[in-house]
């Protein structure tokens, strides 16, 4: 959520960062209802300081024996006035809440503009691409020639966009979990998190999923709903809190399964792991002072980044461009793993920057270390990784031509040694 005085003092920046995000949104009507607000507002407290001044000179007749009949009639009817204002300036409060859950955030300065994905920026990249003596294979067709991954039996338990995995691909999965979860507690300092994957709607609004995307999530009957990803309860943990300065950074990670219904991708990426219903993801997620956000996205991009360079996976860096952009993020890199199979980069992982975003409409503060005002903290968030995809990745980059899998070497001791997957005899 943006800052109502933010929106008021400079409404050039707002309009601004919707047009570099190619968005409409009502904005005047915003700015015409706050200032109605304050109109409403200041009259509601005018008649209250002369209730108030009033019931004082009324208090004063009474005690010299004088009458003070039309007085009081008089504070009736500016008590029924006040009363009158109170749901005028509610339903403006709730308008005004509505809106501003449904306005995107402000890009950062140093995120490129562009209109849509095309004009997104490689940053860097990493690894060398293999040159295959033979036409290498898409993943799902490697996964059902190995026996491991079955599509077929996914769809007759749950429907389409839902997968089985066998014997080595199930270990596969569990191998990549604590493969991740390892080197992001072990060694980039995290601390790990186990978290339900049914949430309320408050940790959903909180995050910046409801009430914008409620189309792509899926709710029970009770007001619940499954996590699209792990963002939502970790970030919420600190939700109505004041975190001290000296703690930050936290730095949090959790493995979870992840739903969403991908209501908008119809027709695409329907065969593979790619775009599932159900998938297993480890998140990141990072609490800060918004002095060093920006240094804490560098690291969790990079803390991202060393799960494809253990597995030895090329990989591309990209910073999104302003029509990219999520609806949440002041700033975006994606992790863009190489597909041989399908001859193109897949992301397989988003690092964002929310800023106070996310923290204003949670809300957690921190209490800066001199004293002073409780300020918002910046939250940040990124996969490291989402399995699937990793595990798209591997089985085409380390396919071979006999239709083996040679299992990167960084994994193999969570696999008891393996290091070939073998198609079955």
């Amino acid at each position: 959520m943006i800052d109502l005085q933010l929106i008021r003092e400079a409404p050039h920046r707002i309009a601004e960062s919707l047009r570099a995000r190619g968005t409409t949104f009502p904005l005047d009507e915003l700015l015409a209802l706050g200032a109605e607000r304050r109109r409403l507002l200041q009259e509601a407290e005018e008649l209250r300081a002369l209730r108030n001044r009033v019931s004082e000179e009324i208090a004063r007749t009474k005690r010299a024996g004088q009458p003070a009949e039309r007085e009081i009639s008089h504070m009736r009817e500016v008590g029924e006035q006040i009363k009158a204002l109170d749901p005028e300036i509610r339903s403006r409060e709730e308008r005004i809440e509505a809106l501003l859950l449904e306005l995107p955030n402000v890009p950062h300065e140093s995120v490129p503009r562009g209109a849509s994905a095309e004009e997104n920026v490689v940053v860097r990249s990493w690894g060398n691409l293999r040159r295959f003596d033979f036409a290498p294979r898409p993943h799902w067709e490697i996964g059902e020639a190995l026996a491991i991954l079955d599509f077929a039996r996914g769809a007759k338990l749950a429907g389409s966009r839902f997968t089985v995995l066998w014997g080595v691909g199930a270990q596969l999965e569990r191998a990549l979990i604590t493969f991740m979860l390892d080197l992001h507690t072990k060694e980039h300092g995290y601390r790990e998190i186990w978290t339900p994957v049914l949430v309320n709607s408050a940790s959903l609004r909180g995050t910046g999923q409801l009430p914008k995307f409620a189309a792509d999530l899926f709710q029970t009957q009770d007001d619940l709903w499954l996590i699209p990803t792990a963002e939502v309860p970790v970030t919420n943990l600190h939700r109505d809190e004041i975190l001290p300065a000296e703690r930050l950074p936290l730095n949090y990670c959790a493995s979870t399964p992840c739903f969403r219904r991908e209501a908008g991708s119809y027709g695409a990426d329907v065969r593979g792991l790619i775009r599932q219903h159900q998938f297993d993801k480890v998140e990141l997620v990072k609490f800060t002072t918004p002095e060093t956000s920006y240094e804490e996205l560098e690291r969790l991009t990079a803390d991202a980044e060393a799960v494809l360079q253990r597995l030895e996976l090329p990989y591309q860096v990209v910073a999104l461009c302003t029509g990219d952009l999520g609806f949440a993020s002041a700033k975006t890199f994606d992790l863009e793993v190489w597909l041989p199979g399908q001859g193109r980069y897949r992301e397989v992982s988003s690092c964002s920057n929310f800023e106070a975003f996310q923290a204003r409409r949670v809300p957690i503060r921190f209490r800066p270390a001199g004293g002073g005002r409780a300020e918002f903290v910046h939250t940040l968030n990124g996969s490291g990784l989402a399995v699937g995809r990793t595990m798209a990745a591997l089985l085409e980059n380390c396919q071979q031509e006999d239709g083996s899998v040679v299992v990167p070497k960084a994994l193999r001791p969570y696999l008891d040694g393996l290091e070939r997957i073998e198609p079955p005899r």
